[in-house]
């Protein structure tokens, strides 16, 4: 048996999916050593112990909603949301374990979203749906509150989608990765941008871009984890109520901040 499904149907984690999640990050220990091979065969004679706390959210985006909702104090409590690159569907775990209402879990991808979220009646799995194309029309309810999380295009591509979506006053948070704004030869070894000065006009275009498209924005902060690429990102709320907040976040402060803590990090 495979140790993913060993771990999964023997009630140490509640899913395959946190199962491979904590294998690969080394949260499993294999007869004392340390297995990051989800395939690894497990026989009946193996010694299997969990070395790391079981993940809080089905997936690490989990923990940059949690920040930005105790950041810009967002209460999601009985809200209607839209979860965009949902994938595994941390964003989605962190509404509901905040007490949102329902949630629509968006992802142009297949087979993603973690088993745990496909049974709960609160979520609709809405995969194979590229976000682009979508309208209020595609929703039953009227949404409060949009998450986004999209990689490999900017998010110029969904932030209009967004003002569409959204009630009049609904709020929203993305993620702003600045590899997926910035031109290619901003872009340096392994796909990581380290340069503050191309973090801070990330930032400062994408702020503007909301403002034009008729959002406020409401707060900016940095990402408590960097991405699975080791890039730096940037967490922002907006408002669906243009016009209330004509003064925008410090970039210069944000992305400063962001550095330095993941400098210190390293030492």
């Amino acid at each position: 048996m495979r140790l993913d499904v060993f771990l999964s149907e023997n009630g140490y984690v509640k899913s395959r999916e946190t199962a491979k999640r904590m294998i690969t990050e080394g949260g499993i220990t294999l007869n004392g050593k340390i297995c990051t091979k989800a395939s690894a065969d497990i026989k009946p004679e193996d010694r299997i112990e969990l070395c790391a706390p079981l993940p809080k959210y089905v997936g690490r985006g989990g923990l940059k909603l949690e920040k930005a909702l105790e950041s810009f104090k967002i209460s999601v409590k009985g809200l209607v949301c839209v979860d965009i690159g949902a994938s595994t569907g941390g964003f989605t775990d962190c509404m509901l374990q905040n007490s949102a209402e329902y949630v629509y879990a968006v992802d142009v991808g297949h087979g993603q979203l973690d088993e745990k979220l496909l049974s709960d009646p609160r979520v609709k799995n809405m995969e194979g749906v590229n976000v682009r194309d979508v309208t209020a029309s595609d929703f039953d309810r009227r949404i409060d509150f949009i998450s986004a999380d999209v990689s490999f295009i900017s998010l110029k591509k969904v932030i209009p989608v967004m003002y569409g979506l959204l009630k009049e006053n609904g709020r929203a948070v993305m993620l702003v990765k600045p590899q997926f704004e910035c031109g290619k030869s901003e872009i340096g070894k392994n796909g990581i941008v380290r340069s503050e000065k191309v973090h801070r006009a990330v930032l400062s275009d994408i702020m503007s871009f909301c403002r034009s498209s008729g959002f406020s924005v409401m707060g900016a902060d940095f990402s408590p984890i960097q991405g699975g690429d080791g890039n730096i990102e940037y967490l922002l709320y907006v408002s669906k109520d243009s016009g209330k907040v004509t003064v925008l976040p410090d970039c210069a402060k944000v992305v400063s901040e962001a550095h330095s803590c993941f400098k210190a990090q390293k030492k």
